[in-house]
Formats: C-alpha cells, structure tokens, sequence
C-alpha cells in the first residue's frame, strides 16, 4: 500500500484549520465537563451541530438522502467513528488532564494501521511503519511524565484508548466503505445516529446531575457544535475516505503536540521537556506521509 502523497494547496489549509480547530479543543472540553456531565456536554454539542451541518449541505445543493439499502452501512460507520470515539474519549477528558486526554487519543494512526493489518490483510509501506513508530515513541514520551499519575486513574486512560481504537477502525473503514454519497450527508447521518443514541445514554446515566450550563460551559458547547462538528468532521471524513488510513491518520498527529501546549496555555498544564521531543517525532512522523519522496534520477 503507498502510503504517500501530495496535498493540494487546498487540503493544506483545511489540513491546518483542522488541526487549529481540533488542538485547542482539548483544553476547551476540559472546560466545558468541569462542571458538567460529560455524555450531556457531548449530547448538546451533537444536537447543536446538525442544523448547521444541515444548512451547509442545502447551501452546497448537496442530497442528504441515503443511497437506497445503505442505511445499515451508514450506521455501522458511525458505531467507530463517532459513538464510540465521543463516548469514551469524553469520559476520559473528564478525568484526565487534557493534553494527556489528547496523547492518548491520537494512538490513533498505531491502531490504524494494526486493524488495516489484523482485519484486511493491508501491508503499509515501509515509510508508514516508520512514521507510526515516531508517532507511538512520541505519544509513549509525552506519557513518560505521567505514569504515576496514570497509575493512580487508569480507568480515564482505558476509557481514552478505547475511544483511539474505535477511532482507528473506523478510520480503516471508511476508507473501505463504497457508500456513494458525499461526505458531508455521510457526516450528517452519522452525527444524527449518534446524536439518537447520545440523547439516550445521557438521559439514563446524567439526567440527575442535569443544570444549567454557565457561561464558559455553554462557550464550549458552541465552539463544539459550530467548528468541531459543523466544520473539523466534515474535514476529517473526507481526509479518510481520499487517503490512505495511515496517512490520514498521521497527517493529524500535530493536533495532540497543539493539545498539550494549549493546555498549558489556557488550564496552566505544565508542558515537560519530553513534550518538545515528542514535537520533533511527531514531525518526523507526519513528514513520512506527507512529503513525497523524491523521484530517482537516471544517468
């Protein structure tokens, strides 16, 4: 599997936006479930986002109808992609510092590749293994400072690796799905299933913490709603139905190194002298996918 590739000025940008607009979330979830339920914080910003998601899809004159037959698939896509992902890693942010939420999280592109490997039988390039085992030396360095504190909350660092590996299948399944439907309608259905399942589980497990938000909570809940569902999935999912899953999933890795240094920015998490090496193998890793190798010359 060639798991390089050049990226358009375009996808450049929407590469960076996303990134921007991904990294400083984590400090702002952390924010937003102080105080709050987790699962309901989650909820609102789902129920928030699909107007918005809607009114893009109508102004784009895009079809949100489903391909006849394919509802099933569109669901079974949302299960990695979005239930369990939001879930789990939301729970996790709630007991974990945020930038570490955020490391273990993006392990992401390590159970990426081994799911493409274990469950389809795709052998990545050589390039690829090299830059998933910068990214997991990075993540392992990132981690190196906390282990007592991991040690003494295992359960969030579970819940957060959970939520990295439903988020590595589904990334592999994307890919692979041959649903015929813009990305944007497939974010959509995806969302509103999810969002269906989220009203439940936060009715059953929260309703008796239920409050009204403050304003920082509802802040958070915004920001969630308009740029991390309404714009940052829309990005994402098209990023993993064109690339390959290894280089869609380690051309994001920058998004944790932003998550722990806004975190210190904004919450005053201390950043550790293994965060500024991780910064650099995370470069490294990103750069084996996405800069292409230079074509041999022929004397």
């Amino acid at each position: 599997m060639n798991s390089t590739l050049t990226l358009t000025r375009k996808d450049w940008i929407l590469l960076v936006l996303l990134t921007l607009c991904w990294g400083i979330n984590w400090p702002i979830m952390k924010i937003g479930v102080r105080d709050f339920p987790p699962l309901t914080f989650r909820t609102m910003s789902m129920i928030g986002s699909l107007p918005i998601i809607w009114l893009a899809a109508r102004m784009q004159g895009v079809s949100l109808a489903i391909p006849k037959g394919r509802v099933a698939q569109v669901a079974l896509l949302a299960v990695p992609n979005m239930l369990i992902w939001h879930v789990f890693m939301i729970l996790g942010v709630k007991m974990l510092a945020s930038g570490r939420a955020a490391i273990l999280g993006y392990t992401m592109p390590v159970w990426a590749v081994l799911f493409a490997l274990v469950f389809f039988g795709e052998r990545p390039a050589h390039r690829a293994w090299a830059g998933v085992a910068c990214a997991f030396a990075g993540a392992l360095l990132l981690l190196s400072s906390e282990f007592s504190a991991l040690a003494g909350n295992p359960l969030g660092s579970v819940f957060a690796l959970i939520a990295a590996a439903g988020w590595g299948y589904g990334t592999v399944a994307m890919k692979r799905s041959s649903i015929n439907m813009p990305t944007i309608s497939l974010t959509f259905w995806m969302l509103a299933l999810t969002t269906s399942a989220m009203i439940m589980a936060s009715t059953l497990l929260e309703s008796f913490a239920w409050h009204m938000p403050d304003r920082a909570t509802w802040m958070a809940i915004v920001y969630n709603a308009a740029i991390i569902f309404g714009f940052a999935h829309v990005v994402w999912f098209n990023l993993a139905r064109t690339l390959p899953p290894v280089a869609s999933s380690l051309s994001v890795m920058m998004i944790p190194v932003l998550g722990v240094f806004s975190g210190a920015w904004i919450l005053k998490e201390t950043p550790h002298w293994q965060d500024y090496a991780a910064m650099g193998l995370i470069l490294v890793a990103m750069s084996t996918v996405l800069l292409k190798p230079k074509a041999a010359t022929h004397k």
